[in-house]
């Protein structure tokens, strides 16, 4: 993995996000783990010309939610002053505690490089994006990497 991403994702592993409202839905909680690999894609011109760095994400679920993803992710730094984000787009294909389907994920996050209080991450299922049992489905996921970098999540959902 890139060593920017490593630094940024070692960063944000305790920043919750909102959870959307769903009326009528259920509040759950899905917890598990995850493996991730993330492959560097060559850059367009104009990626080139912003410093930005294009990565395919490839992640298998298991616990609560289970299957797997594939999303692109776009990241960016500044040199000068070692501010980092980075956004990604990813599909998730599988179950939530027993419901199938597949949904969409958007991650947002932003830091300064050595401050992890500085950063805040948000990654939240898009709405409408649901399909199959998990359609209608809301919420946010957090991503915990502990210190021997293995990635666990807590997904704050909701299902009509």
């Amino acid at each position: 993995m890139h060593l920017f991403c490593k630094i940024l994702f070692a960063a944000m592993i305790t920043l919750p996000a909102g959870l959307q409202s769903n009326i009528g839905a259920k509040h759950m909680e899905a917890r598990g783990t995850f493996e991730v690999k993330v492959n560097p894609v060559d850059p367009t011109p104009f990626e080139k010309s912003m410093g930005t760095a294009r990565y395919e994400i490839d992640k298998t679920w298991l616990g609560d939610l289970s299957g797997t993803s594939k999303g692109e992710m776009l990241t960016s730094h500044t040199e000068t002053t070692g501010s980092m984000a980075y956004v990604a787009m990813e599909q998730m294909t599988g179950t939530v505690s027993g419901k199938t389907g597949t949904f969409y994920l958007a991650h947002r996050a932003t830091m300064t490089k050595g401050d992890p209080a500085s950063g805040e991450m948000n990654i939240v299922v898009v709405k409408g994006s649901g399909t199959g049992e998990l359609t209608g489905l809301s919420g946010d996921l957090k991503i915990i990497i502990d210190a021997t970098g293995k990635h666990s999540y807590v997904f704050q959902y909701e299902l009509p």
